[in-house]
């Protein structure tokens, strides 16, 4: 897993081709994972704190895409 970006470095167009067929995926399971493979972006972001935006998680065939304080993290497979 490798972090590559988020929505507010990209185009809407970008942020729109990273996000198609978005399929959700467990913020829980997504955020212990971050744990483990980045644990530099899970302390920036602060992960084990409350999430209002954790039900707006998914996958893609390429991404998992966090989304937290309203903005969506791309974090390359």
């Amino acid at each position: 897993m490798v972090y590559e970006s988020n929505c507010t470095v990209l185009t809407k167009e970008q942020v729109e081709e990273k996000m198609k067929g978005m399929k959700p995926i467990s913020y829980r399971w997504l955020k212990n994972k971050i744990k483990r493979h980045i644990p530099q972006l899970y302390e920036a972001l602060s992960l084990d704190f409350y999430n209002p935006y954790d039900y707006k998680c998914g996958r893609t065939k390429h991404y998992y895409i966090l989304v937290h304080s309203a903005i969506e993290y791309f974090i390359r497979k």
